[in-house]
């Protein structure tokens, strides 16, 4: 198992699935985050959940993922990883502000990450004209998938957010997911 951290901890064992998720760089206010990584009495599912709202709110920082052009480049960069064998996706939701995704790492999830979100932000940020800026915010939230219902509770929170946001009436409908038909 692959352990190390930088705000979070990060367990990554071989050979499980994934649950990622990363936002655009400044999506969330800093006190907002600096009361959240103070909140020692929360366990983190629940800190997640937290931090998943507010960006769900979309009530504060850039939200250039509901371009269609930007939205298109990141499931690009996803399908391209998956295409060149780094990893099996499972499940993914592009939302306005930030990304959740389900995969099974087939090399270093660092490297997988590294070339989503390298990829994407140098495009993306070329349509913005912000080149050199950040795009994303530097460390992503993961957690390992355990087992077969686990696997399919996380499968279903990823295509559902689009809803859980109010964003569409059906998974099936938010254009840039896996659920989408």
């Amino acid at each position: 198992m692959v352990y190390y951290e930088r705000n979070l901890p990060h367990w990554l064992p071989e050979g499980k699935n994934i649950f990622l998720t990363w936002r655009l760089y400044g999506s969330l206010p800093m006190i907002f985050l600096e009361q959240l990584h103070g909140d020692n009495s929360s366990e983190q599912g629940k800190k997640f959940l937290r931090l998943d709202r507010k960006l769900d709110g979309e009530g504060f920082g850039p939200v250039w993922l509901r371009d269609r052009q930007i939205a298109r480049i990141v499931v690009d960069s996803i399908t391209s990883v998956a295409q060149q064998g780094w990893c099996i996706v499972n499940a993914f939701v592009v939302m306005p502000n930030h990304v959740h995704l389900m995969l099974e790492p087939k090399t270093e999830l660092k490297l997988v990450t590294r070339a989503i979100k390298g990829s994407s932000a140098r495009t993306c940020n070329q349509l913005l004209n912000r080149t050199g800026l950040p795009f994303w915010q530097q460390e992503s939230y993961d957690h390992w998938v355990r087992n077969p219902a686990s696997f399919e509770k996380i499968r279903l929170y990823i295509e559902r957010n689009p809803v859980s946001a109010g964003l569409v009436k059906s998974p099936e409908d938010w254009e840039w997911s896996s659920a989408h038909k």
